[in-house]
């Protein structure tokens, strides 16, 4: 995850433990809370294993849940942003944090894949 990492400092302007947290909060959530298709693309992601293994696994609930809802709509949204604009983000940080996980998601795991998992997430759409 090092080389989106890096994207997402460059990008973003923010620091590497922060793009860190952001990714690994995506990462997390796709383990946790998304489609079957989302194990298999943590498999092929470089480091989002170690990732998910090294932040935990929340079952659902708070941060993650509330992230989904972010992705997906519902009452989550405003806690997910709450959460990320803790850690540092604005909502333009956001919103490339995600669409530069789905760009780097694309090159390791091919567009049809992560195709399949934007489409469970319906506002997922809307970043990428």
């Amino acid at each position: 995850m090092d080389e989106l990492i890096d994207i997402i400092v460059e990008k973003t302007g923010m620091t590497r433990g922060t793009a860190e947290k952001a990714i690994s909060i995506v990462v997390t959530l796709l383990a946790n809370e998304g489609p079957k298709e989302s194990k298999e693309l943590i498999d092929k992601l470089p480091g989002a294993e170690h990732m998910v293994k090294e932040h935990g696994e929340a079952g659902g609930s708070g941060v993650l849940g509330g992230l989904g809802g972010l992705m997906g709509g519902g009452m989550g949204a405003m806690a997910a942003f709450n959460q990320m604009t803790a850690a540092g983000l604005d909502m333009g940080q956001i919103q490339t944090v995600v669409k530069e996980f789905v760009a780097f998601s694309r090159k390791y795991a091919g567009d049809e894949l992560v195709d399949q998992i934007v489409q469970k997430f319906p506002g997922l759409s809307q970043f990428v």
